[in-house]
């Protein structure tokens, strides 16, 4: 599924570098596209990325005062290939924070970036920073969501709009708590990050602050801006924000409304996860406390909001938004004090393409260990999109995507065929003929969907397996030209309606 999402950021391109802190990691993946080596930028450490990806090349940009993380990136000229994909071993059902970052430099040479697709797990958006590049910025996307599989795949795609060759500086894939957005359907939707802004603030808030690598811009208005004179406890709320969002809130005298204008864009007429952060600023006391309705484009969002020195946040996982956004914070009569706000995030929900069944995506990913001289296009999700399936596979529709066919008829292919390939309890048809497959043909008895079966002009040996003839499905087998031994099998020979050939160059008898 392709889906209009907003780009996250506007990252500016800083001309010096913030000194290191010897810090821990964050939990995950932090990678240097297209470098060679590991390099620090703030106080993360970024590797190379070769382990996780086979294809692409690799070059520097050669620009004065360029940070280290956007000064290489990593980029696809072949024509060949559907998708371009890296692949990391993920904790099957961890929640992820994945942001991709891209800065052109004008590598190839030329003055206008490329637009692609990128595709998470089979779910795809396109890429545009052509507007940024042309202000000297980088940018990044950012998406929260589950692994669905043990293996997390990011893959870059040419479209119809490519025109030159999809690249790509960084990409950091860390681990989430599972409290994290844990009221949104992460088996229908990932979350594409809009805008995550600290109120009254004028530093931005990155790792080690945020233990994440969330990055919280500031925001700072025409409104008042308090100080807190408490400590929150981050682990006390779902989100767990950084205990520095709260040090600075926007505010309003007594018995006044505030209004905060924010984002400072227009939104798509959709359904997004909306988060807001709150704490009374004021030393703790019996009487740090206030009272406050909370409105936005003047549709009742919370009532009677009580916020005290502990922090409080209130949210919605689907809130219909459409256009310019407006916070209200309209306070009690009875409260003491004006209304308060420390900080916000804002999501978009991103309807998943759907999922390749985990076991079908592990056998693919067996069949890629097998197999020597492998389509060039075997990268990332087998299935999805449904426009980048991998050559020679077809796919099932519906949010539950299933193998039905593999057909590698004269691919030149080499190896075996593994086990596990009996896995793919759907498949209908499996044609490898004409290929140079070695080893024996493993036991395909699970396979009850299997209608025709093509192994032909291969250099397969052994024996014919008893269990083809007992599968109920089964009308078409082509053996012939093979190494195959011993007599066929009577359930197969003797099958209603099979059209069956074991001859010639087989050692078989009828």
């Amino acid at each position: 599924m392709s889906t209009s999402i907003f780009l996250l950021w506007l990252v500016s391109i800083p001309l010096t570098i913030h000194a290191a802190i010897n810090v821990n990691q964050p939990q995950g993946f932090l990678l240097n596209c297209g470098g060679n080596e590991k390099i620090k930028q703030d106080s993360l450490t970024y590797g190379p990325d070769d382990r996780f990806i086979k294809t692409g090349n690799k070059t520097e940009i050669k620009q004065e005062g360029l940070v280290p993380l956007l000064s290489s990136v990593r980029y696809f000229p072949d024509d060949a290939e559907e998708k371009f994909c890296y692949n990391f071993p993920v904790n099957k059902g961890r929640k992820l924070i994945i942001k991709t970052i891209y800065y052109y430099g004008g590598f190839d040479g030329g003055t206008e970036p490329p637009i692609f697709d990128q595709i998470i797990d089979g779910t795809k958006w396109n890429i545009n920073t052509s507007a940024d590049y042309a202000d000297g910025l980088s940018s990044y996307y950012e998406v929260v969501m589950v692994a669905h599989n043990k293996v997390l795949s990011i893959c870059l795609a040419k479209n119809e709009h490519t025109t030159s060759n999809p690249f790509i500086s960084a990409i950091e894939v860390l681990y989430l708590d599972d409290s994290l957005y844990n009221t949104t359907d992460f088996g229908k939707y990932a979350l594409v990050t809009l805008a995550r802004h600290s109120f009254g603030s004028h530093d931005k808030l990155t790792f080690p602050d945020d233990k994440y690598n969330r990055h919280w811009d500031p925001l700072v208005d025409d409104n008042p801006v308090v100080t807190s004179q408490a400590s929150v406890t981050p682990t006390t709320f779902w989100n767990m924000p950084p205990v520095k969002v709260f040090e600075n809130s926007v505010t309003a005298s007594r018995g006044k409304s505030l209004v905060v204008n924010w984002p400072n864009f227009p939104l798509p007429k959709t359904y997004y996860y909306l988060a807001l952060y709150f704490q009374d600023n004021r030393t703790p006391s019996p009487y740090s406390w206030r009272v406050f309705d909370v409105l936005l484009n003047g549709v009742k969002f919370f009532s009677n909001l009580n916020v005290t020195t502990s922090g409080v946040t209130v949210y919605s996982t689907t809130w219909p938004l459409e256009g310019e956004t407006k916070i209200t914070l309209v306070p009690a009569n009875t409260s003491p004090v004006g209304p308060v706000i420390a900080a916000g995030e804002l999501f978009q929900l991103l309807p998943l393409a759907g999922r390749t069944l985990t076991r079908d995506v592990s056998v693919m990913n067996d069949l890629t260990k097998s197999f020597n001289k492998k389509p060039q296009d075997w990268h990332g999700d087998p299935c999805l999109p449904k426009d980048k399936s991998w050559s020679g596979v077809i796919c099932s529709s519906g949010m539950n995507t299933r193998i039905i066919s593999l057909n590698l008829t004269n691919a030149g292919i080499s190896g075996s065929l593994p086990q596990s390939i009996s896995k793919l309890t759907a498949l209908s048809h499996l044609w490898l003929g004409s290929n140079e497959l070695t080893g024996q043909i493993p036991d395909l008895s699970s396979l009850q969907n299997l209608e025709t079966l093509h192994l032909e002009n291969n250099q397969l040996e052994g024996s014919i397996p008893e269990s083809l003839g007992k599968l109920p499905k089964l009308r078409e087998v082509f053996l012939q030209n093979n190494r195959l031994k011993g007599s066929v099998p009577g359930s197969l020979r003797n099958k209603n309606g099979i059209n069956l050939k074991v001859s010639p160059g087989n050692e078989v008898s009828s």
